[in-house]
Formats: structure tokens, C-alpha cells, sequence
């Protein structure tokens, strides 16, 4: 599979007075394609209502398509039918997985219940991301995993699925990314003994999300919980289907929050839930720790900021992908900013870590590496080109430092595309007058 390809620069715009607007956001990536494989895995149709429609979940529909899923597109929603296996028992097929961490950390415990055979490949940068716990966990559970030794622990390879998997007691390593957690919970209940999973390393980054699998299983009436600190039980039985409405992506508010903290003025949020497990929920202190005033009413949630931006020192282990967001805001502020906690960020989209540093500094910025995060301290910034490389929170980090920087020109913006494929069209339309 070929690499995807976007487009071209894209000038920043400059915020030229205080921003005032309501930004309604699509609905959470995490959510839209924790829902599309539990719909797949489903015994009964599942609409999905508010879905979000971006290059992650494109990939996430063809790739439970290819596994005899099948998916009715409507206005605001998705009518899912659940994998029918007898349509290609014995079948070969081959699964895209993009840039998407959730296809590549979900699906393959869905391939090992396919009698078939699964082909996994995606972009070059997802032939960079850590795989190792996905094909060892796989193999411990008695799924044929093959690759070739070169690509050890890496995309591509193959699984050749029974129809079934056992399921038992199983520990694994998940220090670097909580999605190989998620991804054995969300087929668990499937599993002929359901599972009951250890964590067995040191660290456990983005904890919020693993909560936010349980809590999707629960609601579908699957018997799952955590049994301990790092110990998770799901029992075997039927995944309801039913009427599922998604939450607004509050990872994705972050920008947008941002931007308002940048320009001065106010934002608004709309259907920004009382009681979420989203980890953008944690914007609400962290911004206020930066200086901003946040309320939450019936209209939705709402920034305000007069421009100036404190420095923070935040252990950021609890959302790792809330980080981009941060470290362009303390490049910004007012006094010096310590990052910590994410050092399991090197291994996402891109070295986000080394990304960041690099298009800070880009910028006439002093930002440096940590052992799991980065120190900044705030200097005069300057025009420059940032680089994507092919992230989009990379991308929309670009985005929130040209508001205050003349001259800054995002390299690929279209990478916004993974969640948020109308990205420039909201910024431009939250900006109004005042770009």
C-alpha cells in the first residue's frame, strides 16, 4: 500500500482582533470507531447517530466491510449491520489501516475471529508505529500472526483467523499506547472464555481511554471492568446494537479552545457533555491553569481569555494527544513550561516529541527533549514553514501559532483530514472578521 498523500501549504491566517464564535465540532474519532467495532461485533443493528465521517473512519467502515460488516450511510447517521462470517469464511482480504492507530490496534483481534486470512499494511508512517503487543498478544491467544522478519513488531502483516478465539487469562505490555488494551477488550466479549487482561509494564499512558472502552461495552451490556489497578475482565456473551449517539470530539476542541487563548475573546462549544470519558474533557483545568476562564451551561462549553497565557508544569500521562495543544500554548505564554508524561507520544503518527521541538524551535522558539516530555520557554517567534508530518494535531498546532505569528504557512493541512475534514473551512468561519 502507497502512502497518502495531501495537499501542499496553506497560509495561516492572523487573528486580528478578539475572537467571538461557536465552533460545532464533529463528532470523537475515539468514540465513532470504538461504536464501529462494537456495531460489527454486534447481535443485532446498531445506528450510530452524529457519527464522525473523516479519513479514520473511512478506513475503520472499509475495514470491517471487508470483514462482512455492513453499513447504511444517512444524514446525521450510520446503520451498521454486524459481520455476517458465512458471506467470506475462507476468504483472503487486505486491510488498509492508514495512519489509524484504532484500525490497527482493534482490527486484528477481529481477523483472528474471520476464518481467513487478513492482510494488514497502511501508510509509511504506520509501518513507524510500535505493533509488537498487538501480534505477540494475538499469538498468545492461539491467532497465527506471520510478518516478515524484518518488519518485526511493525505493520506489515498477516492474520490467519479460526473463526474463534478462546480468550483466557493473558498479560501484556501496553507501556506504549493504550489501544492495545482496548483493542483485545473490544472483541473480548466474543471470545469464547472472554478475557481477563494484565497490564504487566511500568507505565500505562492515556488511562481515560481504556475507561472509555469499558464504559462503551457496559452500555452495550457487556459484563466488563477493571478488576485492579492495571487488570481488566470482560465475560463472554452478546453485544447489544440499538440507537448509539456520539459525543463532539473534545480532543478536537482543543484548537479552537486554544485559538481564543491566543486572540483574546471568547469560544463556545456547543453539546459539550455533563459526564463524558473523553480526555479532552481535561481541557477545562488545564486551560484554566493557562489562564483561561471556562463555564459549562446549557449552551455548551465556553472559553474566555484575554490573551495572556500562563506557563504550566503538567504531567501529562493522562491524555498524551491534549500535548500538541499544550506545548504551542506554553511556546506562547508568559513564563517557562514543563511537559511530562508523554514520552510514549514518540511512537503515534510521528515522533510527536521530536516533531514539536523541531517546528517550535522552527519558529525562533526554545523548546527541548525531555526523557518523557519537553521544557519551553516562551521568545519572540517568527515566520517559518511548519511541518505536518502527516499528523493532524501536528497540523492544527501550526494553525494556533499563526494566529499570533504572521507569516506561518502549514505544510499539508489536509492531514486534518484524519478527523477533521472540514478543519480550515470551522477556522476560518470561528476567525470571521477578525482574520
Amino acid at each position: 500500500m502507497t502512502s497518502h498523500t495531501y495537499s501542499a501549504l496553506w497560509n495561516a491566517p492572523l487573528a486580528k482582533g478578539n475572537i467571538d464564535a461557536v465552533v460545532k465540532l464533529p463528532g470523537s474519532k475515539s468514540l465513532t470507531n470504538r461504536e464501529l467495532v462494537l456495531a460489527a461485533l454486534a447481535s443485532e443493528s446498531t445506528t450510530l447517530i452524529e457519527p464522525l465521517i473523516s479519513r479514520d473512519s473511512e478506513l475503520m467502515i472499509a475495514a470491517l466491510e471487508s470483514l462482512g460488516a455492513a453499513f447504511e450511510r444517512g444524514e446525521d447517521r450510520i446503520v451498521v449491520q454486524p459481520i455476517n462470517s458465512a458471506e467470506n469464511d475462507g476468504q483472503t482480504v487486505a486491510i488498509d489501516c492508514g495512519l489509524a492507530g484504532t484500525v490497527m490496534r482493534f482490527v486484528p483481534p477481529l481477523a483472528g475471529l474471520h476464518a481467513g486470512t487478513v492482510l494488514f499494511d497502511g501508510d509509511l508512517g504506520a509501518r513507524r508505529r510500535p505493533m509488537a503487543t498487538t501480534i505477540s498478544s494475538l499469538r498468545e491467544l492461539g491467532v497465527q500472526v506471520e510478518q516478515s522478519t524484518e518488519d518485526t513488531g511493525r505493520l506489515p502483516f498477516s492474520v490467519a483467523g479460526r473463526g474463534s478465539i478462546r480468550g483466557g487469562e493473558l498479560s501484556i505490555d501496553a507501556s506504549e499506547s493504550s489501544q492495545f488494551v482496548s483493542g483485545l477488550l473490544l472483541a473480548a466479549a466474543r471470545f469464547e472464555d472472554g478475557i481477563t487482561l494484565t497490564h504487566a509494564g511500568e507505565h500505562l499512558p492515556s488511562m481515560p481511554h481504556i475507561e472509555m472502552t469499558l464504559d462503551c461495552l457496559q452500555k452495550r451490556g457487556v459484563k466488563a471492568s477493571a478488576t485492579g489497578e492495571a487488570t481488566w475482565r470482560v465475560e463472554p456473551g452478546p453485544i447489544a446494537g440499538g440507537e448509539v449517539v456520539i459525543e463532539p470530539d473534545l480532543s478536537n476542541a482543543g484548537p479552537f479552545l486554544a485559538a481564543a487563548m491566543v486572540a483574546g475573546g471568547s469560544i463556545t462549544i456547543p453539546h459539550w457533555p455533563a459526564v463524558t470519558t473523553q480526555v479532552g474533557n481535561e481541557f477545562i483545568w488545564i486551560l484554566t491553569e493557562m489562564g483561561a476562564s471556562v463555564s459549562l451551561d446549557e449552551r455548551g462549553l465556553t472559553l474566555t481569555s484575554n490573551g495572556e497565557i500562563k506557563g504550566i508544569d503538567i504531567d501529562l500521562s493522562i491524555g498524551g494527544e491534549l500535548a500538541p495543544v499544550i506545548a504551542v500554548l506554553a511556546a506562547l505564554a508568559d513564563s517557562p513550561s514543563r511537559i511530562s508524561g508523554i514520552a510514549h507520544l514518540r511512537g503515534h503518527e510521528t515522533d510527536r516529541l521530536a516533531a514539536l521541538t523541531a517546528e517550535i524551535n522552527r519558529a525562533g522558539g526554545q523548546c527541548s527533549e525531555t526523557e518523557d516530555g519537553l521544557e519551553i520557554v516562551p521568545t519572540a517567534l517568527h515566520a517559518c514553514q511548519w511541518q505536518s508530518y502527516d499528523d493532524h494535531r501536528m497540523a492544527t498546532a501550526g494553525a494556533i501559532i499563526g494566529l499570533r505569528v504572521p507569516g506561518i504557512e502549514v505544510e499539508n493541512i489536509a492531514t486534518t483530514a484524519k478527523t477533521m475534514p472540514n478543519f480550515t473551512a470551522l477556522w476560518q468561519q470561528m476567525l470571521g472578521a477578525s482574520a
